[in-house]
């Protein structure tokens, strides 16, 4: 009764949700599959990220950054990994800088020096006419040196951190929009689960007093309505009963149920918890199948176990 006033009360709050998107949803479970994109400009500097997350056992975080902003990786790592707990988490950021003369061009004097000299020997020793010119020396490799202007790595870090947050922010509300509609999907499919422990839980009263009435009508039957041990067919039926008795897997399966709705509720990643509770659910309802000696038990726990690879399946995209 506890674990079914539990469904009633988590199914009036979905049937909420489908009214008004409330902001209590976000603090629902999450999915791994989301995108967002962030796009920041500050003094002239833009930048463009987008993330695109899918499902990983662990935290693999892959980001491709311009090659002068290498640098700044370990803080973009450092910032995802906060707010993007668990998934794969693939990064990427493009920058612009679109102030005016951000390299200077610069003169290499002693590269141009040298060039000066050995065209003076070749004039002088082998009589060339003298014709150096401007654009005689400037066709020399390297006589111009490019450099890029100091960049303020600290102002720089807050254009980008802020283009990243909006993307993280993004990616995040796909993730909790995702993880919404996969709570909803495991709780229906939590419902159903519960509805065939609910047959299962009406039946297995019943198999002993049927193995009963079986045995006792097969042993009249072989010895022909002669007088018949009673003691004997009890002992039978109570070894029996021993056997096929499921009432402790019926409650540790309901417990199980009842720890997965709330684990579901909790603050934080938990689909590695929901993983375990499931392969816990699952192995009561394989030790129900197989000390249960009635078929309509094995056909409830057939759907039970088909309900609950469904909800594996769903678990395995679940922060």
């Amino acid at each position: 009764m506890q674990v079914a006033s539990i469904l009633i009360w988590h199914c009036f709050r979905v049937l909420k949700y489908k009214i008004i998107f409330a902001k209590d949803v976000f603090n629902m479970i999450k999915s791994m599959t989301g995108f967002g994109r962030g796009e920041y400009e500050q003094d002239q500097k833009k930048f463009l990220v987008e993330i695109k997350t899918v499902n990983h056992r662990y935290n693999d975080i892959y980001i491709k950054l311009p090659k002068q902003l290498q640098y700044l990786e370990n803080k973009v790592r450092d910032m995802l990994r906060n707010q993007l707990v668990r998934g794969k988490i693939d990064v990427f950021i493009s920058y612009e800088d679109n102030s005016e003369n951000p390299v200077n061009v610069l003169p290499d004097k002693a590269l141009i020096s040298g060039y000066m000299k050995a065209l003076e020997t070749i004039r002088d020793e082998f009589g060339v006419a003298d014709d150096i010119t401007l654009t005689l020396i400037s066709k020399f490799p390297d006589v111009f040196r490019v450099e890029k202007r100091e960049i303020d790595e600290s102002r720089l870090w807050e254009i980008l951190s802020e283009a990243v947050k909006r993307a993280v922010e993004a990616t995040l509300d796909m993730r909790r929009q995702e993880g919404y509609e996969t709570h909803k999907n495991l709780m229906e499919k939590t419902k159903k689960v519960m509805d065939e422990l609910e047959k299962i839980k009406a039946s297995a009263p019943l198999v002993v007093c049927s193995y009963r009435e079986k045995l006792a009508s097969r042993i009249n039957e072989l010895l022909q309505n002669q007088s018949v041990d009673e003691s004997r067919i009890e002992t039978e039926v109570a070894l029996f009963a021993d056997r096929c008795c499921i009432d402790e897997e019926i409650v540790r399966f309901e417990s199980h149920v009842k720890q997965f709705i709330n684990t579901m509720e909790l603050d934080g990643p938990v689909g590695k918890k929901l993983d375990f509770i499931i392969q816990e659910m699952n192995r009561e309802a394989n030790t129900m199948g197989s000390k249960a000696n009635d078929l309509d038990i094995i056909k409830s726990v057939v759907e039970i176990k088909y309900e609950i690879e469904k909800m594996r399946e769903l678990v395995q995209n679940i922060e």
